[in-house]
């Protein structure tokens, strides 16, 4: 009699067992379909992470990730009406600027950057260039450098910016006009594109983000915190810099004005697979999974973050911001 009871019980045990087997399996699987994303060119390696391990988690979604600059990727959207759920900008208001409110309600200010100056040991004058005579160094007729358009990435418009506030800085009159005029022909759609240009020795240095740098193991020079746009304490002066680019609709234009890098993330309104979409942006903005991530691409957290937009948020996405 002993014997059967626990026979029973052994077997009411294992029939449990697989039964919340399978609901783990289907609550794991229950997201699917195709996710897409566009998403600078900055975020490359951090998302590409990401992805590999929510996929792990729902390994039904098939993620159809764009890169490409910024405005670019808005236009994409505004221009081309190509489908999109998720938009990932480095500069969040390419965000409000371009897709509030027709495309998007909502923007989550989540990760910051710096510019620096990216070289390898070819680099003419490698071994002279510092934080306080790059600018010297980068105008010899001699010396070559690459810089994305402005009008398509916001890397593009922030070496402007810094050739301005370095023009402030230290008082080198004409200083931004030089430099946006010198080497004009290796300007490039996106940050990324100029890398491989430099590992060819076609040019010797690049304006990029640091976070690009470190994430492919290139030298790189960090630029003074008056000039950067890392520091929030110098916004003040971040914002006497401004740079013109097209605006949203074709022939219109619009003005950058200089600010501390913020990077921004959206669902958009019209998303194909909103349920994924939302899934994905809970797992990319916590502290533990995707931020995670990002931190350890060079790309710390601003998680949470004042949103304007705060009471459009998803109510599940609100934690990662604050409001007003």
């Amino acid at each position: 009699m002993t014997t059967k009871l626990l026979f029973f019980t052994t077997l009411v045990l294992l029939l449990i067992g697989c039964s919340n087997t399978n609901k783990k399996s289907s609550s794991t699987n229950e997201l699917n379909g195709d996710l897409i994303i566009f998403h600078a060119g900055s975020l490359a390696v951090p998302f590409k992470q990401a992805v590999a391990e929510f996929n792990k988690l729902h390994p039904q979604v098939n993620f159809l990730l764009e890169s490409s600059g910024s405005v670019k990727c808005a236009r994409k959207i505004t221009d081309l009406n190509k489908p999109c759920d998720i938009m990932a900008s480095a500069d969040y208001t390419v965000i409000d600027d371009m897709l509030i409110p027709e495309y998007t309600k909502w923007n989550i200010k989540f990760a910051s950057n710096e510019m620096c100056i990216v070289y390898h040991e070819a680099s003419k004058y490698s071994n002279e260039i510092t934080s306080d005579n790059w600018h010297e160094i980068l105008m010899k007729e001699d010396v070559i450098y690459g810089r994305s358009d402005p009008n398509s990435d916001p890397c593009g418009y922030r070496a402007i910016l810094v050739s301005q506030l370095t023009e402030a800085h230290y008082n080198i009159k004409d200083f931004s006009k030089k430099m946006i005029t010198k080497d004009a022909k290796y300007v490039r759609p996106k940050e990324t594109d100029l890398l491989a240009l430099l590992e060819t020795s076609t040019i010797d240095y690049i304006f990029l983000y640091r976070s690009v740098a470190q994430q492919h193991g290139l030298s790189y020079l960090e630029l003074p915190n008056e000039v950067n746009l890392k520091k929030t304490e110098y916004a003040e002066f971040y914002r006497t810099s401004a740079v013109e680019i097209n605006g949203k609709k074709p022939g219109e234009k619009t003005t950058k004005i200089g600010e501390p890098m913020v990077y921004g993330f959206t669902v958009l309104n019209q998303a194909p697979n909103p349920t994924a979409a939302i899934e994905f942006a809970k797992f990319m903005l916590s502290k533990e999974n995707g931020m995670a991530i990002m931190e350890k691409n060079g790309q710390p957290s601003m998680i949470p973050s004042v949103s304007s937009t705060f009471s459009n948020i998803p109510e599940e996405l609100k934690q990662f911001a604050k409001s007003n």
